[in-house]
Formats: C-alpha cells, structure tokens, sequence
C-alpha cells in the first residue's frame, strides 16, 4: 500500500459530504467488491482507478478496519463541535423546539442527501456560553449553514441521528399507550369518528393498526439510515 494513502481512523475524520457521496455513488445492485472499491475510493480520497492498484491484502485490511468504525458509531449525542473557528451547539432542549424546526428535521432526515440541511436544522452557531450551557442562534432556515454542515464530522451526524429518531420512537410509543387507553373508555360511536376522520375501519383494531403502521414507517425510515458498506472480508 502506498504510503501516502490517507486512512481514516474514525468516523470523525469522515465529513458528512463523503458520506453523501458515497451514498449517492453506491447502487444496492452493486456487489461486494464494488461496494468495497467505491468505499475504499471516497473515504480514503483516491481515484477508483487506483483502487485497483491496491495489494489484496491491504484491501481486505481495509475493509475489516472500516466495518468496525461503522459498526463501533456513536450512539451518545454530541451536543457540540467546531468547523473552523465557529462552534456549533445542538438544540439545548430539544422538547422546546418550534413545530417548524421539527418538521423541517423531520422532513431532511430522511434522506441522506439532505442530511446537510437537517443538520442545520439541529445545529447552529453558539452565541453565549456558561459552563456547560450553551444558547444558540435563532432558526430561519436550514439554508442559513447547510452548505457548512456538508463538513461537520459523520460522527456527530450519526449521533444526531440516533438520537433524533430514539426520540421519534419514545414519543410515538408514549402516544400509542396513551390512546390505547383512551379507546377502553371510547363509546362505539367515538370510535366510529376518529376512524372515518383517518379513513380507516370503524373499530378500535383499525385504529390500532394505523398507530402500529406508523411506528413500522418511523423504524423503517430509522432503518434507511443504517450502513450498507458493512461487508465480511473473504480470505
């Protein structure tokens, strides 16, 4: 291997614009020894052309070292980090974000090309700072530092992430208990209403099933995020 391959050693050294990149390059039809290829030429900054003039080796080295650093995220939120000189702060409390903020995160997180705009959603300069509280600037629009976030490290976006959609499911979860006990108490007819209200059949099984139905779109959307690039080195 040449000297002069750059390795990462840790998803903080792997900005978010890789990331996307990568993403967006890599196909699911692709084999594992495409995936391996693409991965290798994004994360380490060198020509696809010149992967190939890897030792075998060395390759396999490399992948074994990159499913741990996607295997091993980090699952704890990073509340803050600096591109430059400037420090971003994520939101101080969460619970107290504006519906707009919300949905905005929501809609971005989706999907990892606009990922960057989520991230500015989430995270934004700090201004004032005590101790360990923090407050940050006002939210007008992801657009303000979505073209910055395209550098923040991988490693605090994926701790974002976990954290964002840990929250989603706790609060669907808290919801879904909430009007599960609500509808024992529901006449036939109440029933009836908010079922024709979400066109669904009048019962409370409907209802259930549509509660149901959107904590499998909030797990399936959490698990879109995951990493595809995971692959078992072949000797």
């Amino acid at each position: 291997m040449e000297a002069k391959l750059y390795i990462p050693t840790s998803l903080s050294e792997i900005t978010l614009e890789q990331y996307q990149y990568l993403m967006k390059i890599s196909s699911p039809k692709d084999d594992e020894d495409t995936q391996a290829r693409k991965m290798i030429s994004v994360l380490c900054k060198i020509p696809l052309s010149a992967v190939v003039k890897i030792e075998r080796n060395s390759i396999l080295e490399l992948i074994e070292k990159f499913n741990k650093m996607f295997e091993n995220y980090e699952q704890t939120l990073i509340h803050r980090f600096k591109l430059g000189s400037k420090e971003f702060g994520f939101i101080p409390a969460l619970e107290n974000m504006s519906w707009g903020e919300y949905m905005d995160a929501e809609k971005y997180m989706s999907d990892w090309q606009t990922m960057n705009n989520a991230m500015a959603v989430l995270y934004r300069p700090i201004i004032k700072t005590k101790g360990e509280r923090y407050s940050i600037e006002e939210y007008e629009s992801s657009i303000n530092y979505a073209e910055v976030m395209k550098a923040m490290p991988l490693s605090v976006a994926i701790s974002a992430n976990v954290f964002f959609w840990s929250l989603g499911m706790d609060l669907l979860d808290g919801t879904m208990s909430f009007l599960q006990e609500q509808m024992k108490e529901m006449t036939k007819e109440e029933l009836t209403i908010i079922a024709n209200e979400l066109n669904l059949d009048k019962d409370g099984v409907g209802i259930h099933q549509f509660m149901q139905l959107q904590k499998e779109m909030l797990q399936s959307s959490m698990k879109s995020l995951n990493f595809p690039f995971i692959m078992h080195s072949h000797s």
